[in-house]
């Protein structure tokens, strides 16, 4: 039941190489987003933050819909990425991990402001106290006090990515070997006589490895909680 066709197999592939690149792409992001709400209070913050999590609240074919015209080729982005560079996003692997970035964004943020939310700012001041500049300061206490969270954020948008399936098949379409990651090929498969099969198959996939990353990241906060604690 376990042995995959090469066209399940490219769609466990094709996602894994998606949601990985969506987690490096917004990794540093995500990092001074969160840095940036949890310490530093401006004028539109709060407007920042809603926008920020919209797509947690939006139905992922809006999303999808406004990648599409924005980035699509005709779109203000997109026109001016395919006529300067000959990049085109939509319909692509490239336009995939776009979708999946966007989406899984807030999930990392969260994650990585609550965890520098809650390191004692006195730690950081001392440092400043003792002459670290503010640079030194966040890479040498915030960042490493923070890591727990940064880890826990990045297998969460790994996991959220994996899981994808409105924005993207919105704004890349459902192009076998191109765009059709785990959820689009489940899909697909259940729209087809004598697809069941292939569909459970990749079901079962799915659920492992989100499951596997959900537990990875309880074991990641469990233990960072430990380590703090010992301090």
């Amino acid at each position: 039941m376990f042995e995959l066709t090469p066209e399940e197999y490219s769609a466990m592939m094709l996602s894994l190489k998606v949601s990985t690149w969506s987690v490096i792409i917004i990794l540093v992001p995500g990092i001074f987003t969160g840095w940036l709400l949890a310490r530093r209070n401006f004028i539109g913050k709060s407007i920042l933050d809603g926008i920020l999590h919209l797509p947690l609240v939006l139905p992922p074919v809006v999303t999808g819909y406004l990648l599409l015209l924005l980035l699509g080729r005709q779109g203000f982005i997109g026109h001016w990425l395919y006529e300067t560079f000959d990049i085109t996003l939509a319909f692509s692997w490239r336009g995939a991990v776009i979708a999946t970035a966007l989406m899984s964004f807030p999930l990392m943020v969260r994650s990585i402001r609550l965890s520098i939310s809650a390191i004692e700012i006195k730690m950081e001041q001392a440092a400043r106290s003792l002459g670290a500049n503010a640079f030194n300061t966040f890479f040498t206490i915030t960042l490493p006090l923070a890591a727990p969270g940064i880890i826990t954020g990045c297998i969460l948008a790994f996991a959220r990515s994996l899981g994808e399936f409105g924005a993207t098949i919105t704004f890349v379409g459902n192009i076998e070997g191109e765009t059709r990651t785990l959820p689009l090929a489940i899909y697909t498969y259940i729209q087809i006589p004598d697809g069941t099969e292939s569909a459970q198959r990749l079901l079962v996939i799915s659920v492992i490895l989100a499951f596997s990353a959900l537990l990875f990241s309880g074991l990641i906060e469990r233990r960072a909680a430990h380590w703090i604690g010992s301090k």
